[in-house]
C-alpha cells in the first residue's frame, strides 16, 4: 500500500475569517480542522499552519472560502452555523473532475428588515429549485428544516415578481390534543392559532402593514383546507401546510384546485400526524400515487437541514432512534 503523501500548507487569514477561526468558543473552526484525520492544524498569529494530506488540505482550504464568502454576503455565521458548514464542506464527496458540490447558495429574497434569505443547505437549495421547476412540489422533513419558511418566501417572491397575481396558504384545522369547539370567538379566532407560523413568515417577509393590506385585498388568502373545496386558483402560489393531517380524499381535492398559471407546495412531517387513525395521512402515500406525474417533484429534508437550535436536531435524532427501535421489536 503507497504511503500517503504529507504536505505543508501556511494561509494567511482575514481578520474577519481569524475571528472565526480562533474565537473562544468550545467548538471554534481550528477546533473542527483538528478534528479531521490525517491532518495537524497549528495557529500563528492570523495564520494557519496545516500538515496533512493533500485532500484533507484542500478541504480546509474550501471551508475557509465559502466561510470567506460567506462573511462578504453579511451572512451571520455563529458556532451553530460554523459547525454545519464544516460539517457540509467535510462530507460533500468530490463531483467528476474533482470539482465539489456548489455550497455557495443565491439570494432567495429579502426580508422586511433587510435580511437576505437564501438556502443554507444542499438539501434546501434542492427544494427551492424543485419548486422553480415544476407545478407541484412535496417537501417532507421534520421540524426546523425550512419546509413551510422556504415555501412562504418563494410565494412572496413569486408575487413581487409579477409571477402570480396572489398567495394562497392553507392548513388542516386539526386538533393536536386540543378541542377547536371549546376555544373563544367566531371562525377567525378559532382557526388563527393554527396558522401563526404563516402569519410570522409573511410579516417578516413583507412586514405587518403590507400583510394586512394584501389581506385586505384579498392578494393574501389564508384559509383553512375546508374552505377550499369548489374553488379554482389561476395565476396563484398555493401552499399546503401541515400536509400530513390530511386524508386522501382531501388531497386530492386540494390538488385538483390548481388552475392555470399556478404552482402548488405541500408541505408535512409524517412524525406529526394528528389524525384519529395514522394510516389515514395522505403523505404517508402520496409518492406511490403521484411518483410518475408530470411536473410533481418530491423533496425529502432530513435532521442535517435543521436551521432551529442544535438541541432541536438532538432531540430529533433522538426520537428517530427510539422510534426505530420501537419497530425493530415490533
Amino acid at each position: 500500500m503507497p504511503m500517503m503523501k504529507i504536505e505543508n500548507e501556511r494561509l494567511e487569514l482575514s481578520d474577519e475569517i481569524s475571528r472565526h477561526i480562533f474565537s473562544s468558543e468550545p467548538e471554534n473552526g481550528l477546533k473542527l480542522i483538528r478534528d479531521l484525520p490525517d491532518l495537524t492544524a497549528k495557529a500563528r498569529g492570523n495564520c494557519l499552519m496545516l500538515e496533512g494530506s493533500h485532500e484533507k488540505i484542500l478541504l480546509v482550504k474550501r471551508f475557509l472560502e465559502i466561510l470567506g464568502q460567506r462573511i462578504d454576503q453579511h451572512e451571520a455565521v455563529n458556532a451553530v452555523e460554523l459547525r454545519r458548514l464544516f460539517s457540509q464542506v467535510t462530507s460533500v464527496k468530490p463531483l467528476a473532475g474533482g470539482v465539489t458540490e456548489n455550497l455557495n447558495f443565491s439570494d432567495l429574497i429579502a426580508s422586511f428588515s433587510g435580511r437576505v434569505v437564501r438556502a443554507k443547505t444542499p438539501n434546501q437549495q434542492a427544494y427551492i429549485n424543485a419548486i422553480e421547476n415544476n407545478t407541484i412540489t412535496v417537501a417532507r422533513g421534520p421540524a426546523g428544516t425550512g419546509k413551510t419558511y422556504l415555501a412562504t418566501a418563494m410565494a412572496v417572491r413569486a408575487l413581487k415578481e409579477k409571477k402570480v397575481s396572489r398567495v394562497i396558504l392553507s392548513r388542516p384545522v386539526v386538533e393536536a390534543g386540543e378541542s377547536l369547539g371549546y376555544l373563544p370567538g367566531d371562525l377567525k379566532e378559532k382557526v388563527d392559532p393554527h396558522f401563526r407560523p404563516l402569519y410570522d413568515s409573511l410579516q417578516e417577509f413583507i412586514g405587518m402593514g403590507k400583510f394586512e393590506q394584501y389581506v385586505r385585498q384579498g392578494v393574501i388568502e389564508i384559509t383553512p383546507l375546508a374552505y377550499m373545496r369548489g374553488r379554482t386558483f389561476n395565476e396563484s402560489f398555493v401552499v399546503l401546510d401541515e400536509a400530513q393531517n390530511t386524508t386522501l380524499p382531501q388531497m386530492r381535492m386540494v390538488l385538483t384546485r390548481l388552475g392555470y398559471g399556478s404552482k402548488m407546495v405541500v408541505t408535512g412531517d409524517h412524525t406529526q400526524i394528528d389524525l384519529p387513525r395514522t394510516s389515514d395521512s395522505s403523505l404517508l402515500v402520496l409518492d406511490k400515487i403521484l411518483d410518475n406525474v408530470e411536473s410533481v417533484k418530491f423533496v425529502d429534508l432530513a435532521t442535517e437541514d435543521v436551521i432551529r437550535h442544535e438541541v432541536v436536531r438532538r432531540i430529533i435524532s433522538a426520537f428517530d432512534a427510539y422510534q426505530a427501535r420501537e419497530r425493530k421489536q415490533l
